[in-house]
């Protein structure tokens, strides 16, 4: 494979994006989600059980243990590791010099320390995918900088530069492979069925309003559609470790048009951003400059013969790719209706057998990948010159090799899960290694969209207030589907976590989803910081004046509008009551608090009001207070975009005729045979450069 350092640039860039925009999306849902008047109040996951203080920060790794040092609350602390991450990624994304190993480990432990007290608010696998590439961004972050590039590869060399990257293709591979295998296994009729897609835009969570006309589409494009779908993650990924480039350009295009279709008709916050950052590790310095790598000299017969192999072998796959989808999914064209008949023509059985053929060979296909890898590093480190660099680099290799190849053996674990025989047979060295680390989050399982929900209508939970019991206004939340005449917003990267949880809640009884009876306690209490949660101007909430006396909740099937109907997204029906009327003191409400644990024991502690550093945070909130969170994050976005163009027209401006070298010239001697003269005259001026006092040095 050619260079990478230019990939590795983009992917530090992209990693430290994600975490800029995961962190000031989160801080925005602190006093509502984990404060102490919030949903799920955080300092109740943090209950000093008597251990010893490192052994309580290993088995809960969370820097918040640290708060009270600081006279701040959990909740405190939880806001001020969010600004300091936004602020560090920020940096990290803007200067190159912050890209460093430090900074990605200060970020991935501030985010490990959110996700260790933000309970079922942070327990999706774009938070698990973002843990293990901001693992891997320490890795591939320079722990120092040679003064000279050039000289540093000449004189003391990487070779272990591309190791720790080669993981960042590990991981995108078990992760596009695992979504596209679970979505068979799971054995869902309509991805089995080709018809998903039919259901998947007005049933995902927060659609866009590019996903009602994706919706209206005829239904043989949206069968064509799954069969993409399923070529792009399960027959393209192996193709990330092919040996010929053009192969693993061709994959990462095919995976950067599924994103950004996604993207197009859906709100997933950072994560396609993410799986995008992640396909860097596919690109090179060639590409990515923009030229070809082959050099403009006279090809050989040998080169020829590669090249002419290399071609076959790309065409044959290319080949082998289309036949076998128009075989397992029976594509024909139908000339009369202009359509593409689509079909799944394997059994669930025989996609079981394939899968218990390929799991393990997809592992030593890994295995394999690494091996070339670490045998190419060696190589690079032969070439390195003198002693004392060949034993630094020679120890770096070590260091990294070491940690490659322990990465690579725990991540094998959560990857077998897709295939239970193939998980029982690995290595019980693997599953060790896997247990000892396993809490710390530093590889995790995937598979996205493994059953498509709503079949039968989109499940929609709507809340109801009174005053009186008789009269019933719904409250309508910021981005959730509700009012059928409002279209479905844009909100990425920004993720609202408790509309996020209001749509899986939807999905079952409230019993199953403990956080929603503390949602509707704090509503009757009328807690200001779970309101804006709702509504973020607290004029649009119908009951911002006094809190309702009763509340309820509705469960109601919705879908999208038909394309005849005007001024309406969506219709609905309704389906039952979802939770029971309740009000303050009710014993239902208090049996469900008590039941699920939600009744706070103990009072928080009062908040030391002369502490400054506490001021200070709520002298932030207070001026970031009336602004949207996604407006936040898109003026965050966009002040990142201007900056970067301004830092591309001030690297590419021209030179300054006083910054221009002086032109060279020869020192004319004097004809004349008096050697003193001829000195005299070759002599360079005190105001001559020093690369021309060099060349009139060697003249004489």
């Amino acid at each position: 494979m050619a260079g990478s350092r230019l990939p590795q640039q983009l992917f530090l860039q992209g990693v430290a994006a994600a975490f800029l925009f995961a962190f000031a999306s989160l801080y925005t849902q602190i006093p509502g989600l984990y404060g102490a008047e919030g949903v799920l109040p955080a300092r109740r996951t943090l209950r000093p059980r008597g251990q010893g203080r490192w052994r309580q920060l290993w088995e809960a790794p969370t820097l918040l243990w640290e708060a009270p040092l600081l006279g701040l609350d959990t909740a405190q602390g939880l806001e001020l590791l969010s600004l300091l991450g936004a602020l560090l990624a920020l940096g990290a994304l803007l200067l190159r010099p912050l890209r460093h190993l430090l900074a990605f480990l200060l970020l991935w432990a501030a985010y490990r320390s959110a996700c260790q007290v933000g309970q079922v608010f942070l327990y999706f696998q774009w938070d698990s995918l973002l843990l293990e590439s901001g693992f891997l961004a320490v890795l591939v972050a320079p722990l120092w900088r040679p003064p000279h590039r050039k000289q540093a590869k000449a004189a003391w060399g990487l070779p272990h530069e591309d190791l720790p990257f080669w993981l960042v293709r590990w991981l995108f591979f078990r992760l596009m492979f695992a979504s596209g295998v679970v979505k068979l296994t799971s054995r869902c009729p309509t991805w089995w069925g080709l018809t998903a897609l039919t259901y998947h835009y007005e049933t995902q969570c927060l659609p866009t309003p590019a996903a009602w006309y994706a919706h209206h589409l005829p239904l043989w494009l949206h069968r064509l559609s799954v069969v993409a779908t399923f070529l792009i993650e399960v027959a393209v990924p192996p193709l990330f470790f092919a040996p010929i480039r053009r192969l693993r350009l061709a994959a990462f295009y095919s995976q950067v048009l599924l994103q950004m279709l996604i993207i197009i008709t859906g709100n997933y916050n950072f994560f396609n951003l993410l799986t995008l950052v992640l396909s860097t590790a596919l690109l090179d310095d060639a590409h990515l400059a923009g030229h070809s790598r082959r050099r403009r000299t006279p090809a050989s017969c040998s080169k020829t013969l590669l090249d002419s192999l290399a071609l076959m072998l790309e065409l044959g796959v290319y080949g082998l790719l289309a036949y076998g989808t128009v075989c397992l999914f029976g594509l024909e064209v139908d000339w009369e209706k202009h359509s593409v008949e689509s079909r799944t023509t394997f059994t669930f059985h025989q996609f079981s057998q394939w899968l218990k053929t390929v799991t393990l060979p997809t592992m030593w296909l890994g295995a394999a990948s690494l091996a070339w890898e670490l045998l190419t590093a060696l190589w690079r480190w032969t070439q390195v010159r003198g002693c004392f660099p060949k034993l630094i680099a020679a120890s770096e290799l070590c260091i990294v090799g070491t940690t490659t190849v322990a990465m690579f053996i725990v991540s094998l674990v959560p990857y077998s899960y897709v295939e239970p025989e193939s998980h029982s047979r690995l290595w019980t060295g693997a599953h060790r290694l896997f247990d000892t680390v396993g809490h710390l989050q530093l590889t995790s399982s995937y598979g996205l969209f493994r059953r498509m929900t709503g079949v039968g209508g989109r499940p929609e939970v709507v809340l109801e207030g009174s005053y009186d019991g008789r009269q019933w206004t719904e409250v309508e939340f910021m981005y959730k589907p509700g009012n059928m005449s409002r279209p479905p917003p844009i909100v990425t990267p920004h993720q609202p976590r408790l509309d996020w949880q209001m749509w899986f809640a939807a999905l079952g009884p409230h019993t199953q989803s403990p956080w929603f009876t503390s949602l509707v306690h704090r509503l009757l209490q009328g807690k200001e910081p779970v309101i804006r949660l709702i509504q973020n101007e607290p004029a649009r909430y119908p009951f911002h004046q006094h809190p309702p006396t009763y509340l309820r909740a509705q469960r109601y099937k919705y879908w999208f509008s038909q394309p005849g109907e005007q001024r309406r997204w969506w219709r609905r029906q309704w389906v039952e009551e979802f939770f029971p009327s309740v009000s303050l003191g009710d014993p239902t409400l208090d049996s469900l608090l008590w039941q699920f644990g939600l009744q706070d024991k103990s009072p928080p502690r009062a908040r030391n009001s002369t502490n400054s550093l506490a001021q200070s945070l709520h002298w932030v909130r207070e001026q970031l207070l009336p602004l949207d969170p996604p407006t936040l994050l898109w003026g965050l976005l966009a002040a990142v975009v201007v900056i970067k163009i301004f830092q591309a027209l001030w690297g590419h401006r021209p030179a300054r005729p006083s910054q221009l070298a002086p032109r060279e010239e020869k020192p004319q001697l004097s004809p004349k045979k008096d050697s003193g003269s001829a000195r005299k005259q070759a002599t360079p001026s005190p105001q001559s450069s020093s690369p021309r006092s060099g060349a009139s040095r060697r003249r004489k």
